[in-house]
């Protein structure tokens, strides 16, 4: 039972950290606009990336736990 709410609540957290995100092309860059230059992540760009993954990761052991051991 445990492992599911953990899920639950990694499934939300992943969800929120996703959102947060910001998409560098919008709709400006079908038209012509800014061109895919690359650019290094900073400040808290970068801890949303990293944290993204990690809790990826997470969600994915915790959902290889659940199929194992909750019946």
């Amino acid at each position: 039972m445990a492992l599911k709410i953990i899920q639950i609540i990694l499934a939300v957290v992943l969800t929120t950290l996703v959102l947060m995100q910001q998409s560098g092309s919008g709709l400006g860059s079908a038209f012509g606009g800014e061109g895919n230059v690359y650019r290094s992540r900073r400040g808290i760009e970068k801890f949303l990336f990293t944290a993204t993954i990690v809790v990826a990761v997470l969600f994915c052991v915790s959902a290889v736990a659940t199929v194992f051991f909750v019946k």
